[in-house]
Parts: structure tokens; sequence; C-alpha cells
């Protein structure tokens, strides 16, 4: 079982690792479209779209439903959840961190006003 949502989650990442595969998605999340829909905003033959969308069927992200002879891809944004389960479990590691270089930056900052208050100004004459 986990061997298998892991294999999941790296179809997954392996799916939204690719401009033209996102922008896909991005078309699909306001609509279904036919295959040649999907294809048409991009510089790319039919076949080569035609891949790209059965990776995105292989993560799941993509279903496709057959209407005599239109292929309509509906998106599936489930698999995407497991994704942002991952990528959330790693947030609080960045969080400390982050939260840590923030309190380093502040006490920089505050120890250079305090030095910068307490130099004496030169008069000229």
């Amino acid at each position: 079982m986990v061997k298998h949502l892991a294999a999941q989650l790296d179809y997954v990442f392996q799916a939204l690792a690719d401009p033209t595969r996102r922008a896909m998605l991005g078309n699909l999340a306001k609509q279904a479209l036919s295959v040649g829909e999907l294809a048409a905003p991009f510089d790319m033959s039919l076949a080569a779209a035609s891949k790209h969308i059965k990776l995105l069927e292989r993560a799941g992200l993509i279903e496709r439903t057959v209407q005599g002879r239109t292929h309509l891809c509906h998106l599936n944004a489930m698999p995407m959840h497991a994704g942002m389960e991952w990528i959330r479990h790693y947030e609080q590691f960045w969080t400390s961190r982050l939260d840590a270089l923030a309190a380093l930056l502040h006490a920089e900052d505050t120890a250079n006003t305090q030095s910068a208050r307490q130099k004496p100004r030169r008069r000229d004459k």
C-alpha cells in the first residue's frame, strides 16, 4: 500500500513538473475539454499533446470520457492533495528555519541601530 502511494505521488510530481502539463491542468480547471481543444493552445503535434495527456491520466489528474468519437478530458484534482500533504509535512521545517532567520535579522538590525546611536558625532570646524 505504501509503495503504491509513493508511486502515485511520483506520478503526480512528474506530471506537475512540466509547464505544458500544468497549463493543460489550468485550462481543465475552467471546463472539460476535448483532446483537440486541450492541445490547441500549444505549439506541438496532437501526438505530442497526447503523450502529455496520457502522463496526466497516469497520475490520475485527468479523467477521460468518450462521447461518440470525442474524448472529453476532466480535471481530477484529488491526487494533488497527496502532494500537498507531502509538502505540508516539510512546512514545519521551513517555518522554523525562516522564524530563526527573521529573529537573527531583527537582532542584527537592533544592534546596528543601537551602535549608530552610541557613536559620538564628529563636529566639523
